[in-house]
């Protein structure tokens, strides 16, 4: 049996595109850093390492939008890319665990 088949992603200019994927991967990293969550401390150094590179790539996402005059987010619709791309899981490792 095939998985559901996930919605289309909603039309993105490229450097639309560009933010969503870095700041995605910021996500993950927080969440993988997030001491409610981890297991190891390795892994989360290990993240917060990576975290330098991907906040400057995630920076230079949103100055190219700004220099190409993309001045405006389109909330509705990155909201609903963000979704598609399973921000909602992803954003929920960055916040505290229900208590146990």
């Amino acid at each position: 049996m095939l998985p559901p088949e996930l919605p289309p992603l909603p039309a993105l200019t490229r450097a639309e595109g560009e933010l969503v994927d870095r700041y995605l991967e910021v996500l993950d990293l927080l969440g993988r850093i997030n001491p409610a969550r981890g297991s190891h401390t390795y892994a989360g150094l290990r993240a917060a390492q990576a975290l330098v590179g991907r906040a400057a790539a995630l920076r230079d996402a949103l100055a190219l939008m700004h220099e190409r005059g993309e001045t405006e987010l389109h909330t509705a619709t990155l909201a609903r890319t963000l979704r598609v791309l399973d921000g909602e899981r992803r954003a929920g490792r960055v916040t505290l665990p229900p208590p146990s």
